[in-house]
């Protein structure tokens, strides 16, 4: 996944793109963004689907004692947001996913780096890999208990383990990756193995590597709302399980919704982080320039 630039002395050739105006040294104009404005219409899905769930209830579609109503589910909210454990459980939730995200993701860049950069390594991981990465993390939760019971290593085994995988599989496709012609060139010039990963390997794994913690971004907090949710440790989950047990069915909406919107944040503040670290990629100026 590298690209060159051709760059030369003097004026460049002007350049002709079907459907837009030719303009002196190469450049055309760039082009506004087609299809409207994305956020706007996620706002207005959220909208729709809200105001369904608003007239759904009230006309006797579902019952509202089991799905209630919009304006009920934000009552209860109004009420969780004014409550010093609620902040509590959120804070849990965001700890329980950072530590877990943060270790899942260091783990996975040194591994994959280590069995792609080792001769054969590859190859002999490879069954060890293809086993275990199927295993789904709710299967663990009995170890989970076992070993550390409720606490919050309990959740940061589940997320830990999901994430991994996520990011290992994204640096060891980002290393395969690698154009052979440019490390070959690098070993000619005499640089050393960290040089080559530096300024050859990475540059080429990084759009892979962040693809891998965007994406174990969301599993992270999947896990850790799912850990505390089953083994109950202190959480979001473990007060979405509170409510629902004791019949408080509007509380516990209201914190599914929570959750619901600590994982769109995520979402975008991944994506945020991934445009600003390769704000030098061809994909990202691309995006840019439409």
């Amino acid at each position: 996944m590298t690209s060159s630039d051709p760059a030369g002395d003097g004026a460049a050739p002007a350049a002709t793109v079907p459907g837009t105006m030719t303009v002196a040294g190469g450049a055309s104009p760039p082009r506004r963004r087609s299809g409207g404005d994305p956020v706007g219409y996620g706002l207005a899905g959220l909208l729709v689907f809200f105001g369904l769930l608003e007239v759904l209830p009230r006309v006797g579609i579902v019952a509202a004692d089991y799905l209630p109503p919009t304006s009920r589910i934000a009552a209860a909210l109004a009420v969780e947001v004014r409550e010093p454990a609620f902040w509590t459980a959120v804070v849990d939730t965001l700890t329980g996913w950072i530590l877990g995200l943060a270790i899942a993701t260091g783990a996975g860049i040194a591994v994959g780096v280590l069995v792609s950069m080792v001769p054969h390594l590859r190859a002999i991981t490879a069954s060890s890999i293809e086993f275990l990465r199927p295993i789904p993390s709710v299967a663990l939760i009995p170890l989970a208990v076992l070993l550390y019971g409720t606490d919050l290593r309990s959740t940061l085994l589940l997320v830990v383990y999901a994430s991994f995988w996520q990011v290992l599989i994204q640096v060891l496709y980002g290393v395969q990756d690698v154009d052979p012609v440019a490390d070959e060139t690098a070993r000619a010039y005499g640089l050393g193995r960290w040089a080559r990963i530096r300024h050859v390997m990475w540059p080429t794994a990084l759009p892979y590597v962040m693809t891998g913690v965007r994406l174990a971004a969301a599993v992270a907090l999947v896990l850790a709302v799912t850990a505390e949710l089953i083994i109950g440790s202190p959480g979001l989950g473990s007060r979405i399980a509170v409510a629902q047990t004791s019949n408080a069915v509007p509380a516990m909406y209201a914190l599914v919704v929570v959750t619901g919107l600590l994982g769109v944040l995520i979402n975008v503040g991944a994506r945020l982080v991934e445009r600003r670290l390769l704000s030098w990629h061809q994909s990202v100026r691309g995006e840019v320039a439409l």
